[in-house]
Order: C-alpha cells, then structure tokens, then sequence
C-alpha cells in the first residue's frame, strides 16, 4: 500500500498560549474570544451569569468562563494553566490560558512549551512593563514562531492612536533582540469586545486583522518532509506466535519528519546501521510515515534496538553527546545545584547525569535588555538559566531551535520522580552562541 502525505491546511489545528500580567484583562480576553466566537454552551453561560449576579455585576464576567480553580475565582488572578478547545469554521484550535503573576512562570513555560503562536496581553494605561518583557523571553525561550501583542482597556484611554503606537513599537524592539521573528500588534477592548472577534467601530485608525481573524489565518501548518526524521523507539514489539514467528518491530511515535520504506537509518546512541524494511499502520502495511504518526518500524537487518533508542536517516544523523549544554525552567520547589545528580528524559530514553556547573541565571526583572547573573550556583522555583550537564549514557539531542521535540528534555529527581527541571539543548536565545565547553573532570555517575 502507497501512502501519500496528506495536505491538512483546510483543517489545521492552531496551539496557542495567552500571557499577561495580573488585572491586564487576559482571562477576560480569553472569555470574551470563546463568547463571541459561539463556543460557549448555553449552561457554561447560565453558570456564569449566576456567579457574576452572586457577586454583584450586572453583566456576565466572561473571566469566570477560564478561572475554572476556586482560588482563582476568588483572587481574581489566574494560577494553574486552564486548556480549552474550540472551532470555528477555517481551524481548530487549543488554547492554554497561562498565569501571569511570577511565581508561576513555570506554569507558563509549561503551556507555552508546545504552543505555535502566543498572545501577550498588556494593559494599554501602563504599557510594557516588567511582566510583559518576562512573557516576551519566554516566548523566545521556547522558540514560538508567532507572538501578538494585545493592548487591551482600549476603551479606558479614548482609543487612542497615540497610547497605542508607542506601545507597539516598544514591544517590537524588545522582542526583536530577543530573536522572536514576528510580532502582530491588535488593539482591543476586551470587556466591550473591540477587535476580539468583530472589529472595533471606535478604532478607525486600525486596519489590521481582529485577534480571531489573525488566530484563523496565521500559517502554521509545516511542511513534515522539511524536518529530519526523528523516531523515538517506545516499545519492542515480538510476538513469537505461529502466524509470526520471526516479526520484531519497533512501536513509537515519529517525533518529526518522514520515514519510507527502503531509507537507510541509523539507530543511536550505537550507531548500527540497517535499511526500513517495513512501516505497519494501524495493522496495515504502509511505505511511508509522517510525523506525528505512531507506527511499527521493521527493519532489514537483525540489530540491537531497545526502548531509548533513537531511528534516524543516516544522512545527516546527530552525534551522541554526554556534555549537554542547556536552558532550563526549574520548576520544583527544591533549588537545582551544582553537583545534583539526576536522571535526564529525553523522548523515552531515561539516563543517569549529574549538574557539572550553573553558568548563568537570566535576569527577567524587567531592565530593557536581557541580563545573566554569571555563576549563580543553584536555580530555585520559576528560575530560567543554563546549565551544563554530565550524561552517563552518550544522547542523541538536536538543538531547541532546530526541533521542540527531541531538543526538549526534563531532569528528574532519582529519589522520588519529581520533575525537576524542563530543559532546552542549545544556545538561550536565537541570536545567542553556545556556552563554552565545560572541563573535561572525571565524575563519578
């Protein structure tokens, strides 16, 4: 059977993050976008307007449609990252509603880690402030292709042209040294519902897309074949039974890329070589597998292949490293130190490694330009750093930059399985060099 890739540009699905700092008006963005777009049920609503007569409003507080947690309700701030799902007619989407208070950056990271485009939110009677830079790094962290800038309570400033353009342009610039390769700047009234979903009849100055028509239009479907293979091996599949009594397969899904029948692979860390002898898919044998698929893999040759090993074209195969040099989010309570020793996940491959050094912690503190604190020693909750690492076992990594799913790794705590720390392989920022090479000491793993 010939399989063909499909073209899925008619029903792409967009991930999205939404970020702001506390009272911008993000959760009620977040409401009003899902209200007016038609994707709220009739009982969602009736819940709402309940809640928001119990507290006095006489109009429905479309904010209480994403604070799901009872303390969000009742701080009226955002803390655990709320995931909603909705269409509209062009696409599909999947929309992570992250906190914007510092304590938990972490949970943005965790939400904007596999989001496409994120949507900053500011408040446009204050501007940029230290929240917004922090939000724009960490979009750039994660290498999100699509930033918008909301400026929201445009109806507190008269609509004005003047308080907007100035905002645009400062945000523009922060995030252009920062490598975030586009922004879109969409003035809004989130509680009235100026250019949120139907454009705005005060802003006559504005020519631009509302945020649902940017939302619907933005491209983010990617060329599968544009990407290297990269097939994480998750299970070892060899039934030993009558009608198969020779069929060893390897289950997984592919990370990114393509995979035909007849390629020459390569299977990391070992770097044994043999050629795709077969690709079953849901049962049925097919000649070609794109990413995100999960499929067995047969191969010509009988080699040794476990779960943690990486399925690679020979051409252009990554070198398996065990010096890994990082950005990382902490995200446990108990600082990460020079010394630790962890276990690092990277796809399904688990591997003892130890913390050699903390180079640098970043300074999001709201200065007009990124700084590091050189040699901090140790990252506590919610810091962003670098980090060098000792594997016990040789990784086959990419860069972050070059693929979110296997440049992406987490380090856990052996003792209990915490996670500890995302991390993220390569230089922090996309105008950034990589750390030096760190010394090569003799570390007992």
């Amino acid at each position: 059977m010939t399989s063909t890739i499909p073209d899925t540009s008619a029903t792409s699905l967009l991930r999205f993050a939404t970020a702001g700092s506390v009272d911008d008006g993000k959760s009620t963005l977040v409401g009003r976008l899902l209200h007016d777009a038609k994707s709220v049920l009739a009982d969602q609503l009736e819940a709402v307007e309940h809640a928001s007569r119990s507290r006095g409003h006489d109009a429905p507080d479309l904010a209480l449609l994403t604070d799901g947690l009872r303390a969000e309700r009742e701080q009226g701030i955002t803390i655990d990252v709320a995931y909603r799902y909705f269409a509209t007619p062009r696409r599909r989407f999947v929309l992570a509603d992250t906190p914007g208070h510092v304590e938990y950056t972490r949970n943005m990271v965790t939400g904007a880690s596999t989001a496409e485009l994120a949507v900053v939110l500011v408040d446009a009677r204050n501007g940029v402030v230290e929240q917004t830079r922090r939000h724009a790094a960490v979009a750039a962290l994660l290498r999100v292709p699509h930033v918008v800038l909301a400026v929201n309570k445009m109806d507190l400033v008269g609509y004005a042209e003047s308080v907007f353009a100035p905002i645009a342009e400062q945000f523009a610039a922060y995030a252009a040294s920062l490598g975030v390769p586009e922004v879109t700047a969409i003035p809004v009234s989130a509680l009235v519902g100026d250019n949120v979903v139907t454009p705005s009849a005060h802003m006559d100055w504005y020519g631009g897309p509302t945020v649902l028509e940017h939302l619907e239009s933005v491209p983010v479907v990617a060329d599968p074949t544009a990407a290297p293979a990269r097939f994480p091996v998750q299970y070892v599949i060899r039934p030993r039974t009558a009608a198969h009594p020779d069929y060893r397969g390897y289950a997984g899904q592919l990370a990114s890329g393509v995979l035909r029948v007849g390629e020459s692979v390569t299977v990391l860390p070992s770097g044994r070589t043999s050629t795709v002898a077969g690709i079953d898919a849901l049962g049925t044998s097919v000649d070609v597998a794109w990413a995100p698929q999960s499929v067995t893999v047969r191969l010509a040759d009988d080699v040794d292949v476990a779960r943690g090993d990486l399925i690679v074209p020979t051409a252009g195969a990554p070198a398996p490293v065990r010096d890994v040099e990082a950005t990382v989010c902490h995200v446990a309570d108990r600082p990460l130190r020079v010394g630790d020793r962890v276990l690092l996940k990277h796809t399904t491959r688990t591997v003892k490694a130890l913390v050699k050094a903390v180079p640098s912690r970043l300074a999001l503190d709201g200065s007009p330009a990124i700084s590091q604190h050189p040699y901090p020693g140790e990252l506590a909750a919610n810091d962003i750093g670098r980090v060098v690492l000792r594997t016990a076992e040789p990784l086959a990594l990419d860069a972050y930059a070059d693929s979110r799913r296997t440049g992406s790794f987490l380090l856990i705590d052996p003792a209990d399985g915490t996670t500890l720390t995302a991390g993220m392989a390569g230089p922090a920022f996309a105008a950034d060099t990589p750390l030096a090479t760190a010394d090569d000491e003799d570390w007992d793993l």
